[in-house]
């Protein structure tokens, strides 16, 4: 397997560096360029300051193969990204008229004219070949300087993935044979992933494999580079998910609620949930699945012992004996799911904090219900971490919960 090319990112905005606005387009084009064989070996966020900006650029072209520049291409004042690659590299820019029209019909077709202003979108550094957009006004350019390809895209994100999807994988990968494939797995933690796969790292090289922990889910990204990349990749998904069992959910882009409410629609079964502590996430991330609706009937945010009784026909009994926070309410609350007209259901109760614990039940205690027609399943956790943490790390768990019960019906 041949090395992967070096690549840099460098973000352009002001705001980046305040707390206005957190820099995606690094990670949406790292993506994108790992796909043509580019590791991305440093990242920058840079003010819209000329001299920042050539200063930048100038550095990495130096020591990379390619640098993806996000930012500054639009027609305002700070947008000065032109500018300071020019500068970089002691370069002209010039407007281009056929672009400069190009911009203009643009505008009246949408039944405005053009301010004057905007025509800046049409100037162009000397030698930069542009990379028209669709999904907006401002083009990227391409520009080769030296052994170093210079990329300069919008800083809307779907912008961005648009023109380098449209210009720039086709003519990368046709340099560059490389095959990922990210696995996906949930109810574990990063640091025992590690430990069940380290000993193919001598097999495959540790640099080809990526273990990425969210909140309840990991996962392993596994890649390769070379004319049997394809072969390659497939024998390491292979060994990968023999070990990861049960644990591995899907791959690529799979996402766990998805694939949770396939294992009900296959089934012909239909879901609800009632939520305490999460007050709602678990219904809001099953409902960012197209077509949740065949499945997902809706659900019930009982966050007070006087709604869980009234909504869920808990007794009251079982809350003041055992406590809102219990397995014997998780399950009646479970139960109490089902009488929105659906078979399985999955209940949450649980101490979020930052107040409420009790040395009985800590902050992050956390009881999750499962009710499918082929049984019940239970499981009581202690979760670290902030308010935020514990919502979102219970949300996750849950809905991995309904899919080990699935697996076993």
């Amino acid at each position: 397997m041949t090395e992967m090319r070096r690549a840099a990112f460098v973000a352009v905005g002001s705001e980046l560096l305040r707390a206005q606005r957190l820099d995606t387009n690094s990670l949406l084009a790292a993506r994108l360029a790992g796909n043509c064989g580019f590791s991305f070996v440093e990242k920058r966020a840079i003010e819209d300051d000329v001299e920042a900006i050539a200063r930048a650029v100038g550095e990495l072209a130096a020591r990379v193969e390619l640098v993806v520049v996000s930012g500054g291409l639009g027609p305002t004042a700070d947008d000065v990204t032109r500018e300071g690659v020019a500068q970089a590299f002691g370069l002209g820019i010039a407007r281009m008229a056929a672009l400069e029209g190009a911009l203009e019909a643009r505008f009246r077709r949408s039944g405005r004219t053009m301010p004057a202003i905007a025509a800046r979108m049409a100037d162009i550094i000397e030698g930069a070949e542009v990379l028209p957009n669709p999904q907006g006004t401002a083009p990227g350019q391409l520009l080769q300087v030296g052994g170093c390809t210079l990329v300069l895209l919008p800083g809307v994100p779907r912008e961005l993935e648009t023109i380098f999807a449209t210009h720039l994988l086709p003519r990368f990968a046709s340099a560059a044979r490389v095959a990922t494939r990210t696995l996906h797995l949930a109810g574990v933690y990063e640091s025992a992933v590690e430990e069940r796969v380290s000993h193919l790292y001598e097999k495959y090289g540790r640099e080809r494999i990526t273990i990425l922990a969210g909140r309840g889910l990991v996962d392993l990204v596994l890649m390769a580079q070379g004319a049997e990349c394809a072969d390659v990749v497939a024998a390491m998904e292979k060994d990968f998910a023999s070990i990861a069992g049960d644990d591995l959910f899907g791959c690529d882009r799979d996402t766990l609620p998805a694939v949770a409410l396939a294992a009900v629609r296959l089934r012909g079964w239909r879901l609800a949930t009632a939520e305490s502590c999460t007050g709602g996430m678990v219904g809001a991330q099953l409902t960012t699945v197209p077509g949740a609706s065949d499945v997902y009937v809706g659900g019930v945010v009982a966050y007070s012992n006087e709604l869980k009784q009234t909504l869920l026909g808990i007794d009251g009994d079982a809350i003041a004996t055992h406590g809102a926070v219990s397995r014997e309410v998780a399950e009646a609350m479970a139960v109490g799911a089902t009488r929105l007209g659906a078979e399985c259901a999955i209940a949450v109760t649980g101490v979020a904090g930052p107040g409420g614990g009790t040395e009985a039940k800590p902050v992050g205690t956390v009881h999750i219900a499962v009710i499918t027609p082929a049984g019940r399943r239970h499981v009581q956790q202690r979760f670290p971490g902030d308010r935020a943490f514990i919502r979102e790390l219970t949300a996750n768990v849950a809905i991995d919960q309904l899919r080990r019960a699935l697996l076993e019906a």
